[in-house]
C-alpha cells in the first residue's frame, strides 16, 4: 500500500498561492495524506490547513503584509530587520487565532515534519511539533537571515529558515517511506535559481564554516532537488504530483501588496480545484 505525503515549498508572501491550493482542498474535504513536510512559509499554510481553518492563512498574510509591527522598511535605516518574525505569536493568538488542539488532533496518527536549519551545523532537521512547540517551530522555519532576526531558539538550539538546507524535502519523504508524493510549489516547476544576494552576503560574512557552506550551496541544493524530482517522474516506484504556478507569482518572498496576495491566492484556489478535478477523473478511469 502506498504511503502518501504532502510537501509544501516555502516562499514568503508567495505562500498565498499555497494557501489557495489548501483552501481548495479544505472545501472538498481532501486530505488523504499520511505525512506533511513543510518549509518556511509553507509551515504557516499547512498549520491552518491541519486546523481546518478555511481562509485563515490568507487572512493572516493580508494582515501581516500591511502591518507596520511586522514589516517596516524604515527599520532597515535604523539598522534593524525588515520583518519582526516574533509578531507571529500575536497573530496566532489574537489576530487569526490558530486552533492548535484541532491541528494536534488531526495529526495524531500521522507524521508532521517542519523543516528547520540548524545554525550550528547548517544541516536540515525535520521537526515534529508538539502542543507547546508548534508555533515556535513555525517561526524557526520562517526565520530568514538578514531579513528577520536570523535565528530562533527551539529546544535549546538555534535554527533558521528550513529552505536554506532542504527547500524541497522529497528525498527525506522517500527516506521515511512515502511513495505517493504531492508537492505544492510556489515557483514554476522548471525554474532554477542562481545565488541570491542573501546567500552571497552570508557566504562572505559568516564565521561559521558549516553555515557558510549552507549559503554557498543553497541555490545548488534547490536546483538538484528539481533534477531529482524530474528523475523520479520517470520511475514507476515513486509517484510525484506537483501543483505549481505556470509563471512566477505576483508576490515575491518579501515584496507584496494586498492585491498581489489576493491574486496569488485566487490562482492557488483555481490550481487546487483543477488538481482535484484531474485526480477525480483519473480515479474514474482507473475504476
Amino acid at each position: 500500500m502506498k504511503k502518501s505525503a504532502l510537501i509544501i515549498q516555502g516562499g514568503g508572501f508567495r505562500t498565498a498561492f499555497s494557501a489557495g491550493v489548501l483552501d481548495a482542498f479544505m472545501s472538498m474535504n481532501y486530505n488523504p495524506f499520511d505525512a506533511y513536510f513543510a518549509v518556511s512559509g509553507g509551515t504557516v499554510a499547512v498549520s491552518y490547513y491541519l486546523s481546518q481553518q478555511y481562509q485563515a492563512c490568507f487572512n493572516a498574510m493580508k494582515f501581516l503584509s500591511s502591518n507596520s509591527q511586522f514589516i517596516n522598511y524604515r527599520r532597515i535605516f535604523k539598522g534593524d530587520n525588515l520583518m519582526n518574525i516574533d509578531y507571529f505569536y500575536n497573530v496566532t493568538r489574537d489576530i487569526v487565532p490558530f486552533l492548535l488542539n484541532r491541528a494536534i488532533n488531526n495529526i495524531s496518527n500521522k507524521k508532521m515534519r517542519i523543516v528547520i536549519t540548524n545554525i550550528k551545523t547548517g544541516q536540515a532537521e525535520y521537526y515534529h511539533p508538539t502542543n507547546t512547540t508548534w508555533v515556535d517551530s513555525v517561526i524557526a522555519s520562517c526565520t530568514l537571515p538578514f531579513i528577520t532576526k536570523g535565528k530562533h531558539l527551539l529546544n535549546g538550539n538555534y535554527y533558521m529558515d528550513g529552505g536554506w538546507s532542504d527547500p524541497l524535502p522529497v528525498k527525506q519523504a522517500i527516506k521515511e517511506g512515502y511513495t505517493d508524493i504531492t508537492i505544492i510549489r510556489t515557483s514554476p516547476k522548471n525554474l532554477k535559481l542562481s545565488m541570491s544576494w542573501i546567500d552571497y552576503i552570508g557566504s562572505i560574512t559568516s564565521s561559521n564554516e558549516a553555515l557558510k557552506k549552507c549559503f554557498e550551496k543553497n541555490h545548488l541544493i534547490y536546483n538538484q532537488s528539481i533534477d531529482f524530482i524530474h528523475q523520479l517522474q520517470k520511475t514507476k516506484y515513486i509517484k510525484i504530483k506537483q501543483i505549481a504556478p505556470l509563471s512566477p507569482l505576483k508576490c515575491g518572498t518579501y515584496s507584496n501588496s494586498i492585491q498581489s496576495i489576493a491574486d496569488d491566492y485566487r490562482y492557488g484556489v483555481s490550481m487546487g480545484i483543477d488538481f482535484l478535478n484531474k485526480s477525480s477523473s483519473s480515479l474514474l478511469k482507473s475504476g
